[in-house]
């Protein structure tokens, strides 16, 4: 295992595994990633990454390594590593990458098995890394497109959310914060969210979600706010709310209404603030 690999000679077989490893772990953390709805963002400094670890034994620069060893884990660590798409992945150019880099590969092994002779000296084992490479980014583009989840968009929630059986997620998909203009309501999740009305706890109301600027919105995007205008008299608010995308033949879970089934509440309860100054803390 020690020995120089010949198709990438001088890298070591122990190399050439560890590298073929951590090639596999990624597309591993591609497929499962595509199966939650996201492709790869900053995630494809991985394969540069992983082209980058042989390159160092092959030119004889050890500081490649510590090049590639960082770009993988920028792809592991970095912020919005993977992201969203706009519309499902097309897998007809991954594919097509993917079948003329395993057909270049296929030639270089094919010269190299000739002798050194018909090769030349040199640029075998980089030309051979860098196919390997590509095709390291074709199989990610592909597995991406192919374990995408087939979704239905749904229609806005309306008044009936209201009165629908509900779920609560076990872990908040909400959060709000409070100032003196009302509660701001955030989407901490990762997926844009449906929104259907809001009322202030312990009111039978139903008022339209809005942002900052008092626009209706009926979807929103993570990371993104609005605006619930509460009162200082008021003691919580009530959010009914869905995911914008589900997957086809999904079954209501338990707790759910059958014919809402993504039908979901948020609520959020504190101390008035026209009681602050009766408010005791222990």
């Amino acid at each position: 295992m020690l020995l120089p690999w010949p198709p990438l000679d001088p890298v070591s077989g122990a190399l050439a595994l560890c590298v073929a490893l951590i090639a596999a772990q990624w597309l591993w953390r591609v497929a499962r990633e595509a199966r939650l709805g996201f492709v790869p963002g900053s995630a494809w400094w991985a394969v540069p990454g992983v082209v980058c670890l042989p390159l160092a034994a092959i030119l004889d620069v050890p500081a490649l390594f510590g090049v590639g060893a960082a770009l993988l884990l920028l792809a592991e660590f970095w912020p919005l590593a993977y992201r969203r798409p706009r519309s499902r992945p097309d897998p007809a150019w991954p594919a097509v990458g993917a079948v003329l880099s395993l057909v270049a590969v296929f030639g270089v092994l094919r010269r190299g098995a000739l002798g050194p002779e018909a090769v030349g000296a040199g640029p075998q084992p980089i030309l051979l890394t860098l196919l390997l490479g590509l095709s390291v980014a074709s199989a990610a583009g592909l597995v991406a497109a192919l374990r995408f989840p087939k979704v239905a968009t749904r229609p806005a929630l309306g008044f009936q959310a209201r009165w629908n059986r509900t779920l609560t997620p076990d872990w908040p998909e909400l959060n709000v914060t409070l100032s003196e203009r009302g509660a701001h309501l955030r989407n901490v999740s990762r997926t844009p969210l449906r929104l259907a009305g809001w009322s202030p706890a312990g009111m039978n109301a139903w008022y339209r979600v809005r942002d900052e600027q008092g626009r209706v919105l009926a979807e929103l995007a993570a990371g993104q706010v609005a605006l619930l205008p509460v009162t200082p008299f008021d003691s919580g608010v009530r959010v009914w709310y869905g995911p914008v995308e589900g997957r086809r033949g999904a079954r209501p879970r338990e707790g759910q209404d059958a014919g809402n089934p993504q039908a979901r509440l948020f609520r959020a309860d504190w101390t008035p603030a026209a009681q602050a100054a009766q408010r005791v803390l222990n």
